[in-house]
C-alpha cells in the first residue's frame, strides 16, 4: 500500500483555497491539496499545545523509538519518497536519495538526542539542592523551503520532536508532499501520537500568523535573507526566539598551487548540483590569476558537456528549477551581468524551465550575478593575485554561509580561511555539505548562526529551568 495516498494527505481539513501539485518538468498536476489560512493556524497551534502535554511527559525511550522507527521507514519507502522528491521539486535521482539518507539520519541523531543529558547539579550557598532541567518549549514551528524540502524540515522536526515538542510545520507549497506530507505518513506509521505534527502548506500570510500565534514560542525558518528577516522582526516584536538558516553567496577559493584536473570536478558540482537552488551553492568561483583562463575554460567545457532535461524519464545531471518565477530571476541576472559586460563562457540559454549551467567569465563588484544570491545553476569566475586578496574578496559580501578552498597545502588553506568570516569552511571541497552530526548554519545575511545538530538542538528547542529543593521551609526576616 502506498504510503502517501492522495485520499489521505491531509488529516486536517483546511480553509485556504485548493492550490494544485505541479511536476516542473512536465507542467502536469500530480494531485491538488488544501493550503492553510491564519485561522488554520490557530486551529492547529492549539491542537499541538494539547498533544504535547502527553508527549512531552512520556519516557524518552518512547520518543527515541519512534524517531528510530521513522529513520527505517525512509529507507523501507525509499522507491516510493524518492520519486516524489524527484518528481515534485525537479530533482534528479541521486539527489533524492541524498535527501532521504540523510532524513534517516537525522531521525536517527534524534532519537539519540532525547536521552542526552537534561541538566546539571549546581552549587548553593543555602543548604538546598540546585539544578537546572531543560524542558521542552511546547509547540515549534517550522517554516521549510523547497529546494532540500525533506531535509530542512526533517532537520528542525525530528530534534524538536525528540526533545518533547510538537510541531507546526508549515512547508512551501510547491514542494508540499515530499515536504510536509511524506514526513507526516512516515512519523505517524513510525507510531507518532496524532496531534503532535500539524502539516500546514501555504503562502507567506499562513508564515505571518504562525510566527504571531502566542502559542508558538519558538520558530525555525529556513528560506531567503529578505523573508528571514522579516521573520525575525516579527519574532522579536512577540518576544520569542527564532532560529535563522538563511540565503549564502558562498566562494570557492582556487590557489595557486591547485591541481586542475581535479578541481573543475569539484567547482561545477558546487554550482550546479540541484540546478543551483541550495543555499551553500558555490556562488562566486576566485581562481589565482595564473590559472584563470585554463579554468574559465575548463569550467565551461564541463558545463556544455553536462545533460539538463526530465530527472525521472531521462538520464540527466540537471533538471529544472522549481517554476517560471525562479527562472525568470536567473535569467534575468544573467541577462544583466553580460550586458555589465560579463562574458557568457557557456550556457544562458534555457527551454521551458529547463535552464543551461552557466559560466561567467570577467565579472567584478557590480556584477549582479556575482554580487547577488542566483539560485540558479550560474558560475561567475573572477581572478585575484595574491591570497591577501582572495580573503578580501572572499569577505565582501554580506553573506557568510559556506567557504571552500583548494590548495596542495591543506595548512595554507587552514589558514587562509581564518581570515574570512563564515560559518562553515571545507578545505580542499566544493561548498556544499551536509551531515546530520555536524552543525550548521551561518553568520551576517546568512543567518543566526548554527543551529542544527547536537548541542544546537538542544539550545534550540528546550528551555533551561532552574529548580531548588529543601528539606525545611527557611524562616525569613519579616
Amino acid at each position: 500500500m502506498p504510503l502517501l495516498d492522495p485520499g489521505t494527505w491531509q488529516s486536517r481539513t483546511l480553509s485556504g483555497p485548493e492550490y494544485a501539485v505541479v511536476e516542473p518538468a512536465t507542467g502536469e498536476p500530480l494531485g491538488t491539496l488544501a493550503l492553510a489560512t491564519a485561522q488554520d493556524v490557530s486551529a492547529a497551534a492549539e491542537a499541538a499545545r494539547g498533544a504535547q502535554r502527553e508527549w512531552g511527559r512520556l519516557p524518552y525511550l518512547v520518543r527515541a523509538g519512534v524517531l528510530r522507527r521513522a529513520g527505517d521507514l525512509f529507507t523501507e519507502h525509499a522507491d516510493e519518497l524518492r520519486e516524489w522528491v524527484v518528481r515534485e521539486s525537479g530533482s534528479i535521482p541521486g539527489k533524492a536519495d541524498f535527501e532521504l539518507h540523510v532524513a534517516a539520519q537525522e531521525c536517527y541523531e534524534a532519537a539519540a538526542l532525547a536521552s542526552r543529558p537534561a541538566g546539571q547539579v549546581l552549587p548553593s550557598e543555602a543548604p538546598r539542592l540546585s539544578y537546572t532541567r531543560r524542558v521542552p518549549v511546547g509547540v515549534v514551528g517550522v517554516i521549510a523551503p523547497f529546494n532540500a524540502p525533506l531535509i530542512l524540515a526533517i532537520r528542525s522536526v525530528a530534534p524538536a520532536l525528540a526533545l518533547g515538542n510538537a510541531i507546526v510545520l508549515k512547508p512551501d507549497p510547491r514542494t508540499a508532499v515530499c515536504g510536509g506530507v511524506a514526513l507526516a505518513a512516515v512519523l505517524a506509521e513510525a507510531g507518532l501520537p496524532e496531534g503532535l505534527l500539524q502539516v500546514l502548506p501555504g503562502g507567506p500570510d499562513t508564515g505571518r500568523a504562525l510566527v504571531a500565534d502566542p502559542r508558538v514560542p519558538v520558530i525555525s525558518f529556513t528560506g531567503s535573507t529578505e523573508a528571514g528577516r522579516a521573520v525575525g522582526e516579527a519574532a522579536g516584536r512577540h518576544l520569542k526566539r527564532a532560529h535563522l538558516e538563511l540565503g549564502g553567496n558562498s566562494a570557492l577559493i582556487v590557489l595557486d598551487d591547485a591541481d586542475l584536473d581535479t578541481v573543475i570536478s569539484t567547482a561545477a558540482w558546487g554550482s550546479f548540483f540541484h540546478q543551483g537552488q541550495i543555499c551553500m551553492t558555490t556562488g562566486r568561483h576566485l581562481v589565482h590569476q595564473s590559472l584563470y583562463e585554463e579554468y574559465v575554460e575548463r569550467l565551461a567545457a564541463k558545463a556544455d558537456s553536462l545533460a539538463v532535461g526530465d530527472p525521472l524519464r531521462e538520464q540527466v545531471h540537471l533538471g529544472p528549477v522549481i517554476d517560471a518565477t525562479q527562472l525568470a530571476k536567473v535569467h534575468g541576472l544573467v541577462e544583466s551581468s553580460t550586458a555589465d559586460g560579463a562574458r557568457l563562457a557557456a550556457g544562458g540559454t534555457y527551454e521551458r524551465l529547463f535552464y543551461r549551467p552557466t559560466v561567467l567569465a570577467g565579472v567584478h563588484d557590480d556584477t549582479p550575478a556575482y554580487t547577488e544570491e542566483v539560485f540558479g545553476p550560474v558560475a561567475p569566475v573572477r581572478s585575484f593575485r595574491t591570497a591577501e586578496e582572495a580573503a578580501a574578496l572572499a569577505g565582501r559580501s554580506p553573506y557568510g554561509l559556506s567557504l571552500g578552498i583548494v590548495t596542495r597545502d591543506a595548512a595554507r588553506g587552514l589558514e587562509l580561511a581564518e581570515r574570512i568570516p563564515t560559518g562553515i569552511v571545507h578545505i580542499n571541497d566544493q561548498t556544499v555539505n551536509d551531515e546530520a552530526v555536524a552543525p550548521f548554519g551561518g553568520v551576517a545575511a546568512s543567518g543566526t548562526g548554527a543551529r542544527f545538530g547536537g548541542e544546537a538542538n538542544l539550545e534550540a528547542f528546550t528551555d533551561v529551568r532552574w529548580t531548588t529543593v529543601r528539606g525545611d521551609v527557611p524562616a525569613y526576616p519579616f
